[in-house]
């Protein structure tokens, strides 16, 4: 049972797997540098076009396949689908205590996980391969935080597999503060430090006494603050950073962040019909049949 309270820690660690801002040192690497061709493809992932998405990672990937930013590209883009299948990414999930603490119902889709899982290992494979040669590759690191980040997502949210969650999730901790004390402008590593302060500081006072004993510390305000950062700062990973501080916002009834926040997803997407949904949930109103996702 005591278990069962970490499986809200998955939903967010998702970013976990944080693609840092900044510039490159070299001035080349795809994890510091805003490259056309990803930006593509995550803005096609936030609106849900998962397929699409794929085609531009895929794309990029054939270009540059030692690069693991292209395979962590790929596995975000099957978790997130799944998140969004399985009805996470909303209001619905998060503002539903049973759910949000215990997970999806039923099990995630095998066909989908298995692409992921296949994906997180060529990426974590070609990460380990730099860090041979630079054991602070900042390339490297941060494929390693999204990687770790990515499968404690999944093992908690998805495969309720705890004990093993628990352990990618400070892997992916361990990773991002590396990573921000070789680039304190890694604004969107500190989604994975955000998320996780939040939802472990929004466990009971026992449950976050427990985890205390593993390293793992927790403090909501502090995460709603770090995921601001990548809001104002980050590359990649910004949109995401206002999905889960939108989401968080509304569990602390700190509604005008919620609907700015919201509101600035649904036009950023318009094709999207989450974020207008969300929006919509948000302000009050009636959501039309055709705006559920």
């Amino acid at each position: 049972m005591r278990w069962r309270i970490h499986s809200a820690l998955g939903l967010l660690l998702l970013a976990a797997a944080a693609c840092p801002a900044g510039a490159a040192q070299d001035g080349a690497g795809p994890a510091f540098t805003s490259v056309p061709e990803l930006a593509a493809g995550f803005h096609s992932l936030y609106a849900q076009n998962f397929t699409e998405a794929r085609e531009k990672f895929d794309a990029w990937k054939s270009q540059h396949p030692e690069e693991p930013f292209g395979d962590i590209a790929i596995a975000a883009s099957y978790l997130f689908e799944e998140l969004y299948r399985q009805g996470v990414l909303s209001s619905d999930y998060f503002l539903n205590e049973k759910r949000f603490l215990n997970g999806i119902d039923g099990k995630p889709d095998p066909a989908r996980m298995k692409s992921f899982d296949d994906s997180i290992a060529v990426a974590r494979k070609l990460a380990r391969k730099r860090m041979t040669a630079n054991a602070k590759d900042a390339e490297a690191l941060f494929a390693l935080t999204m990687a770790a980040g990515m499968e404690s997502d999944a093992d908690l949210m998805l495969r309720k597999q705890h004990m093993e969650s628990l352990k990618r999730l400070k892997e992916a901790n361990e990773y991002a503060k590396v990573l921000l004390v070789e680039r304190p402008n890694a604004n969107d590593a500190y989604v994975a430090l955000g998320s996780a302060n939040y939802i472990i500081g929004s466990l009971s006072g026992g449950a976050r006494f427990m985890l205390w004993f593993g390293g793992i510390h927790g403090d909501k305000k502090l995460g709603m603050d770090q995921l601001g950062k990548t809001i104002d700062g980050g590359l990649y990973l910004q949109s995401y950073a206002k999905i889960l501080l939108a989401l968080a916002a509304r569990r602390e009834k700190q509604d005008a962040l919620a609907q700015k926040l919201l509101l600035e997803l649904s036009e950023e997407y318009p094709e999207s019909s989450l974020f207008a949904s969300e929006y919509a949930k948000s302000m009050g109103r009636i959501i039309p049949a055709q705006m559920h996702p």
